[in-house]
């Protein structure tokens, strides 16, 4: 359950798809790293929020315990920790493992692919997130998902008002992944569980809500800046300082258009200190495929600057921001578009068949083969001694082969190739 086999024409569409991605992550300087699948049950625990249930853990393995990783933000830390670094830009794109109730209509999967951009070390305020903003809003424009907008917001923010609406800081986090559902279920059932399960007084629920509905740009964080109770609070005032040079930034990159300051982005994990934001696709533009529209977040990330120091046993902090690409979830969007267009996609990348039109000339065809191999051009034959040429050309047509190059017993004796465009029959001699 929650798993899949990716048969070659969805393989080719997932290879085109990280290829998009990661080339946007290279042209922003980013270094591959890789990480084990499994870590120490103890680096996972306790990092994920209410979804640490979610860790697939794993036997005793000779007095270790391990399970599988969760997503790839806290290996990362891990990494960085261990080896000292203080300072990197990084990507990684591999499966991680989640023991959930699999939607796989929506791209929910046990195991999945993500692709990480981080980057880590002290900098001046806002720019490595704005460039991680940036990020997305290429690599969403690059693959015309449709329309999208990216939610914003801080956790400082978020916290302040919980401050200034009466939530024991105990509770922050309990209320933090009650309100980060309001954008899957109205605030009448959030304030309810904050007040029926979170144990909030009703009073400080509707406070909350007066904030968590709101969302805007400039203005808006303008308008908290002022407002009397906020603007006491030294964090959200952080918070909203820090916003506000974000927005500065992303004025200049051109991408405020699909920006959105909003109040109730919460991130469900534990780890994020500063700015979140999470990519949602808007409703895409073909009306007969109803179960896209739910597709939702198809990216998201933050800022977790105390995560690493968890990892350092002397406590050294390295503050860090990323972004995750949620590549299922487009996978999903991609496949079933192109299921929708008929498009037949191609699965390998041959770029000649080598053909002969008469009998007993494989050892012709296994020659010429192997020269265009060595010369790391992509070629295929049939594994037939005396296969029929209508056949030859036939396979072309069906695997998208552009070219044939035809060797018979003429252009043996000429020491030539005839090339045939499989789709406009033209044919010449080489």
């Amino acid at each position: 359950q929650g798993t899949r086999d990716h048969p070659p024409a969805q393989a080719a569409l997932r290879e085109r798809l990280l290829r998009a991605v990661v080339s946007c992550f290279k042209r922003h300087g980013a270094a591959a790293i890789d990480t084990p699948a499994l870590e120490l049950r103890e680096t996972l625990m306790g990092k994920y929020g209410e979804d640490t249930k979610l860790i697939y853990e794993l036997q005793d393995q000779g007095g270790e315990l391990l399970a599988l990783r969760y997503d790839l933000t806290v290996p990362f830390a891990r990494y960085l920790a261990m080896n000292k670094v203080n300072n990197m830009k990084r990507y990684h794109v591999a499966k991680v493992y989640r023991r959930d109730n699999p939607a796989t209509t929506r791209g929910r999967y046990r195991e999945f692919y993500q692709c990480d951009f981080d980057i880590a070390g002290q900098f001046d305020p806002m720019i490595p997130d704005a460039e991680c903003l940036k990020i997305v809003h290429e690599i969403l424009s690059d693959l015309q998902l449709g329309d999208f907008v990216i939610k914003v917001n801080d956790r400082r923010i978020l916290n302040g008002v919980f401050d200034v609406c009466g939530v024991p800081e105990s509770k922050f986090i309990a209320a933090c992944s009650t309100v980060d559902k309001l954008d899957k279920v109205p605030w009448e059932e959030v304030r309810s569980e904050m007040v029926g399960e979170k144990g909030l007084s009703p009073e400080a629920a509707d406070r909350i809500g007066e904030y968590v509905q709101l969302h805007g740009g400039l203005d808006l964080i303008e308008q908290l800046l002022q407002d009397p109770k906020l603007s006491q609070n030294k964090l959200a005032k952080e918070g909203l300082g820090d916003m506000k040079l974000l927005f500065e930034y992303l004025t200049l990159f051109g991408i405020t258009g699909k920006i959105s300051f909003d109040l109730s982005l919460a991130r469900g994990l534990d780890y994020y200190t500063g700015v979140i934001f999470e990519a949602v696709l808007l409703q895409q533009e073909n009306e007969h495929v109803e179960e896209l529209v739910g597709v939702g977040s198809v990216a998201g990330g933050g800022r977790y600057d105390g995560l690493v120091g968890m990892f350092d046993p002397k406590g050294r902090k390295v503050p860090c921001v990323g972004v995750s690409i949620g590549i299922e979830r487009i996978f999903s969007i991609l496949e079933q578009r192109l299921k929708a267009s008929g498009e037949k996609l191609r699965t390998t990348e041959t770029q000649v068949l080598v053909a002969t039109p008469q009998k007993d000339l494989l050892a012709a065809r296994l020659k010429l083969i192997s020269e265009l191999w060595d010369a790391g051009i992509k070629a295929e034959m049939l594994y037939k001694k005396d296969p029929k040429l209508l056949k030859q050309l036939q396979y072309c047509e069906d695997t998208g082969i552009p070219l044939a190059a035809i060797v018979g017993e003429q252009e043996l004796a000429d020491g030539v190739v005839k090339l045939r465009d499989v789709s406009t029959r033209e044919e010449v001699r080489m």
